[in-house]
């Protein structure tokens, strides 16, 4: 059996007959007449969107507001879903601000129809639909992919990693009069890693998806081809026997037909990635290859309307899908005001799928309300359960299960896939020993590096304080991950850095050794730093108001990197990694000390640290059979001390006194990223 829907009810309505019959009997033209009286019928009789479009039984509607309203065959709503006309034809319009509660992972807003069945590629469905865009957001950054645009039908998979194999996109620039249509197909990775997922897009008419400004505010040419706002086109989709055959139709432009095969994939390998992907996706790390099946054997569903591609997410969090738009802190009027939304039409539709096709409820019971559900760290990275915790207030959190706070600790989606946030001020409460404050995992386990340990994570920082004193070696900084001693002076053989001027678009990762100080006196300990991308922690500034040179191979923030710190009888090695970054491999004995004699003193240290009076020597046997732990989060290096007490330090940052608000809305604070953490015993490397 074939399920099928119908077009546009055909029936005439008495305004209509008396029209007709007026031109019988008169001989007049009354056409404009018409127009005008069948505008002010859609207002007067208020129709339903299932007046225009009979076929709402089919789907559930998702709202702008994150919220499922479900069969919309009775139902309509003054924000996101009515009916309007124009001088032809009854339209039912999706309309979706730029920002506001999403639905399931997704970081947009959307009114769009979600089929209540989900059919196999192997099985045959089809869906066609007319519409016009009436509306894109006018803000956005143009060097980000997706601003601008609105994807107006999908075919989206209810099963596995839930992705997309077809996006139908319309998207303007601003001063443009014309605007391009493209479709994309998004590989449904293999594994069970989806943050490398990427897609590949087709130009229809216009540019395809890959076409973006060379700054935030400069856009390209005008495509000579495209379509304008208020433009009609119509688009065909058909699947049978897992081929999806595409068909795009406007009056005045040359018609475009595709044809995609959804299980079977062609791009399986590495060397199959096309090059319009190395370029937008394979940059900021989303490099994933397709399982060989494609979307085989997973249920996919249609889906229909307004889902605005433009959000007011940080452009630095994901260059692709983090547009940077006005949102008017989510005020759904003003962003209706001002422009900062999308606005689809659509005037007839139909929709065909086989009788094998089966109930789709999952996706929408797994999916609905998420975006208000908390989602836990620990459901992001199950090791956090080998930790405790000190956050940015000074609080202890000993058992991390189900527990987040909204101010240091607790989980974001950047476009692709969580990560867990570390975040802390300037100024707050600290430890002990410690004149910066810190969101910072700390080990249950303590272990001697002869025992040994292991530490991996992957990150990436997305902010550091914006004010210090830039003489100051710590200034700018944060520390993302360390071995502490938990005997002796409570050193740390290894803190690993990033640091950025500000100014600068990157930064640098360096990793500081501390000595274990020789005798009683710890006020002589010193740091060795070794540059990984970039500077090493001794590149300061020598006027406060002038900053060193950028590093040319620097890391941004929001770039991401990983390290390994791997502990193996009493030997330290290290492995830092990033995407379009040379991987960088070190070794340090942590058990027999380079630093023993003054002789062996670096020259670094000479210049950084003995102006400062820390001039101390190494016991000889270094940190050997001393309890250590790892550390990992956002240990803030800028703090509101006085540079003349330390100027290695003390960076005197803005903190204004201590009010925590007042420090994040003003950039005196640091944040870091993490997307994964292993920790445990030490592995043996391998010869």
């Amino acid at each position: 059996m074939i399920i099928k829907t119908p077009k546009i009810d055909g029936t005439f309505d008495f305004a209509v007959i008396f029209l007709l019959t007026l031109i019988l009997f008169s001989g007049c033209d009354l056409f404009t007449e018409r127009k005008e009286v069948l505008s002010k019928n859609v207002q007067s009789e208020k129709l339903s969107p299932n007046d225009v479009i009979p076929f709402f039984q089919h789907w559930n509607l998702i709202l702008g507001d994150g919220s499922n309203a479900g069969i919309a065959s009775n139902y309509h709503h003054e924000d996101f879903f009515y009916t309007q006309s124009d001088s032809e034809d009854n339209w039912v319009v999706f309309k979706s601000p730029n920002a506001g509660n999403t639905h399931g992972t997704s970081n947009n807003t959307r009114t769009e129809l979600a089929q209540l069945r989900k059919w196999s590629a192997k099985d045959e469905a089809s869906l066609k639909a007319t519409a016009k865009v009436m509306q894109v957001a006018q803000t956005g950054d143009a060097r980000v992919a997706a601003s601008y645009s609105v994807v107006i039908g999908q075919i989206h998979s209810a099963d596995g990693h839930e992705n997309e194999p077809l996006k139908i996109f319309y998207k303007k620039f601003p001063g443009h009069s014309k605007g391009s249509v493209f479709w994309n197909y998004e590989i449904n990775t293999e594994g069970e890693d989806n943050s490398g997922r990427w897609d590949y897009s087709y130009p229809v008419w216009g540019y395809d998806f890959s076409k973006v400004g060379d700054a935030a505010d400069s856009y390209p040419i005008e495509p000579t081809d495209g379509i304008e706002l208020g433009e009609e086109i119509t688009y065909s989709v058909e699947v049978k026997d897992g081929l999806m055959q595409l068909i795009f139709e406007s009056e005045g432009h040359e018609t475009k037909t595709f044809t995609k095969n959804l299980i079977a994939s062609e791009y399986s390998n590495k060397k199959d990635i096309p090059e319009q992907v190395n370029q937008l996706f394979v940059s900021i790390g989303q490099d994933g290859v397709e399982r060989i099946n494609a979307y085989s054997d997973e249920g996919l569903f249609f889906k229909l309307g307004c889902y605005n591609q433009t959000n007011g997410k940080d452009p630095s969090i994901n260059r692709v899908w983090c547009s940077g738009a006005e949102t008017y802190d989510g005020d759904i009027e003003a962003q209706y005001k001002h422009g900062a939304y999308a606005e689809v039409w659509f005037k007839d539709a139909s929709i065909e799928i086989s009788e094998n096709s089966i109930s789709n409820q999952g996706y929408f019971e797994s999916n609905d309300g998420l975006s208000n559900k908390t989602v836990y760290p620990i459901e992001v990275i199950p090791q956090l359960n080998k930790f405790k915790m000190l956050m940015g207030n000074g609080e202890n959190v000993n058992d991390l299960n189900d527990f987040e706070h909204k101010d240091f600790f607790y989980t974001v989606i950047d476009g692709t896939r969580r990560w867990v946030v570390y975040k802390t001020p300037n100024s707050g409460t600290t430890s002990k020993n410690s004149s910066n404050t810190r969101t910072e995992l700390h080990e249950k386990r303590e272990w001697t590096p002869e025992e040994g340990g292991r530490l991996s994570g992957t990150c990436k920082v997305m902010h550091v304080s914006v004010s210090g004193d830039p003489r100051v070696a710590a200034s700018f900084s944060t520390v993302v991950g360390q071995i502490h001693s938990g005997a002796g002076h409570e050193n740390e053989p290894l803190k690993i850095f990033y640091k950025k001027f500000p100014g600068h678009k990157r930064g640098s990762v360096f990793w500081n050794y501390e000595i274990n100080t020789d005798g009683e006196d710890n006020s002589g300990r010193w740091d060795f730093s070794t540059a990984v991308w970039g500077h090493d922690m001794s590149v300061v500034s020598k006027h406060k108001n002038e900053f060193p040179e950028e590093p040319s191979d620097g890391i941004k923030l929001g770039e991401a990197f990983s390290y390994e710190v791997n502990v193996v009888d009493g030997i330290m090695h290290l492995t830092f990694k990033s995407t379009h970054h040379e991987t960088k491999t070190f070794t340090k004995n942590l058990i027999s000390s380079e630093y023993a004699q003054e002789d062996l003193v670096p020259d670094q240290v000479k210049t950084l640290f003995f102006p400062e009076g820390q001039d101390g020597l190494e016991r000889e046997e270094a940190y050997s059979n001393e309890l250590v732990y790892f550390k990992q989060g956002a240990y803030n290096q800028t703090n509101g001390k006085d540079p003349s007490k330390n100027f290695i330090w003390c960076t005197g940052s803005e903190t204004y006194g201590g009010d925590i608000l007042k420090q994040y809305e003003n950039g005196s604070y640091t944040e870091v990223w993490f997307r994964d953490t292993e920790v445990g015993p030490g592995i043996l490397m391998k010869e």
